[in-house]
């Protein structure tokens, strides 16, 4: 049942990665074609395609597509983590004063 789960969150992390740069590339596509080109559209929603299903599966093999995923989303200000920027910041404020 748990090996189930997490192959089952595996793949929903994977599609959520591939989404991403197919997104773009149809939307290019969609702007390629409005222009007058149907042909480059659909090369480039493919491309699109294309490189979200390689990055996916780089980052899969590499550290797994849940902790990428968990890792983009994670929100540290709301955790109560200072981020670099924000401790750089607080730094610079105090060495002003």
């Amino acid at each position: 049942m748990q090996k189930g789960f997490n192959k089952l969150t595996e793949g929903i992390a994977w599609l959520q990665i591939v989404a991403s740069p197919t997104l773009i590339g149809v939307v290019l596509g969609i702007l390629a074609g409005l222009a007058g080109n149907g042909g480059l559209g659909i090369v480039i929603g493919v491309t699109g395609l294309i490189i979200g299903v390689l990055w996916a599966t780089r980052v899969s093999k590499k550290e797994g597509a849940v902790r990428f995923i968990s890792r983009a989303m994670a929100t540290p200000e709301l955790d109560g983590e200072e981020s670099d920027i924000q401790k750089k910041s607080i730094e610079n404020n105090t060495a002003e004063k």
